[in-house]
């Protein structure tokens, strides 16, 4: 091979050049065969074959992967073979071996080697943190590009809240882009930056260090535990309530009924009515209260004697019936006379409470009438404006019809202007027509001398 190593950019096209010497004299119908292969790479371990060549018959044979990408091209007389790749690319960074096959010749070295390096700047590099970023933890930044030809060096660097650059912590170690950092503490956080460069370029990547107490995490954990248990209690206390809602709601309700005198009161124009009735009529309503049941009871719980003699009593004659009869007949006609009366009252509001409505409705007319007479003036109002308008609109039309009446007098005047000028240029032109005229009588006089005098010379 004419060089030990070849390096070129990614994209661009490279030529390799192999030389050969044959033993013996190689005569024109001899068969040789140059192969050009590549070695496994580091990534995929793939070996790959560029092309074959062969001299009788002349034929080139180019691997699929390179069709349109490769070429071979061999001098049997000069014992050389040139392979031109096109467009290289990572896949083809490898050592590249060039191997002749030549009948009867097989001494010396068949085949070399030559190693291309295609070129290709380092990606942006990835950085993370290795670790748990706390007190007296060890933790790693490590940082990494995935492309990179030759492959790249790596550099770490470490800045202040000032962005001046620090030192690292004590015990620190880079090696191959990993930055370790040991027994970490406060002092260990700051902003970190990476380097990644090569022989074609460079790029970077940064990342803020914050390493915390493991304290912090006690708390978290806490105040998380602390909600759960106060959502639960929450949960209970409220279970709790709705079971003792459900039995208060299973219980026997007991109704108490208070009587309220009755009161009148008018609120926005409308009467209102409520009844409130005391202890004491609604006792004398329904013909005693609780305390006249008492009586009856103790009366019942007496002596057997004591009811024999009242019920004696209470089987008396038919007009002790009769007279108890019409008096409790009596009792219910005062009860219904004070119905009537307290109903009478109650048809006396309703009464004024109608009054007062119609008034209301009275008002509401009056005031719809009003109403009804504005807007019959203000249509009044619009039709006058709109007359008035009208007339505005006419003494425009008046005074546009006067400044096209003036412009009509004034091509009027022009007009006679120009027409009395054409009747002086007609006078003009009569007048030097009258002095052609007289020209030409006198030339005419002028000419009849002229002959007399000729004919007295004759």
């Amino acid at each position: 091979m004419s060089q030990a190593s070849v390096e070129v950019a990614r994209g661009d096209d490279v030529t390799l050049t192999c030389n050969f010497k044959s033993k013996n004299q190689v005569g024109p119908n001899d068969l040789i065969i140059i192969t050009w292969s590549g070695h496994s790479d580091e990534t995929s371990g793939d070996k790959v074959l560029f092309g074959t060549y062969y001299s009788n018959p002349l034929k080139v044979d180019i691997g699929p992967q390179y069709d349109g990408k490769a070429t071979i091209d061999s001098d049997i007389d000069a014992k050389t073979s040139k392979l031109t790749l096109k467009q290289v690319t990572l896949k083809e960074s490898r050592r590249i071996k060039c191997y002749v096959q030549i009948p009867g010749d097989v001494d010396g070295k068949t085949s070399d080697t030559t190693s291309l390096l295609v070129q290709v700047a380092p990606s942006q590099p990835v950085c993370k943190v290795v670790g748990t970023a706390e007190y007296g933890h060890n933790i790693s930044l490590t940082c990494v590009s995935e492309e990179g030809s030759p492959s790249p060096t790596y550099k770490w660097e470490r800045y202040d809240v000032k962005n001046a650059p620090k030192a690292f912590p004590l015990k620190t170690t880079e090696k191959d882009g990993v930055l370790a950092l040991v027994n970490a503490s406060m002092e260990t956080s700051g902003y970190y930056i990476c380097q990644s460069t090569n022989k074609v370029g460079s790029a970077k990547c940064n990342m803020t260090l914050s390493v915390l107490p493991s304290s912090m995490n006690v708390a978290t954990i806490g105040i998380v535990a602390g909600c759960i248990a106060g959502a639960a209690v929450l949960i209970i206390i409220i279970i709790c309530c709705v079971r003792k809602q459900k039995k208060k709601s299973k219980e026997t309700p007991v109704v108490e009924y208070h009587d309220i005198p009755q009161k009148e009161y008018i609120e926005e124009g409308n009467v209102h009515i409520t009844e409130e009735r005391t202890d004491k009529a609604r006792s004398d309503d329904n013909g005693g209260g609780r305390d006249d049941v008492s009586v009856r009871y103790d009366d019942l719980k007496g002596s057997p004697e004591d009811l024999s003699v009242r019920y004696d009593n209470r089987k008396g004659s038919p007009e002790d019936l009769s007279v108890r009869y019409d008096d409790r007949k009596g009792s219910r006609d005062d009860l219904r006379d004070r119905y009537d009366d307290r109903k009478g009252s109650r048809d006396d509001l309703r009464d004024r409470y109608d009054d007062r409505k119609g008034s209301r409705d009275d008002l509401r007319d009056r005031y719809d009438d009003r109403k009804g007479s504005r807007d019959d003036l203000r249509d009044r109002y619009d039709d006058r404006k709109g007359s008035r308008d009208d007339l505005r609109d006419r003494d425009d039309l008046r005074d546009r019809y006067d400044d096209r009446r003036g412009s009509r007098d004034d091509l009027k005047d022009r007009y006679d202007d120009r027409r009395g000028s054409r009747d002086d240029l007609k006078d003009r032109y009569d007048d030097r027509r009258g002095s052609r005229d007289d020209l030409r009588d006198r030339y005419d006089d002028r000419r009849d001398r002229y002959d007399d005098h000729r004919d007295r010379y004759r």
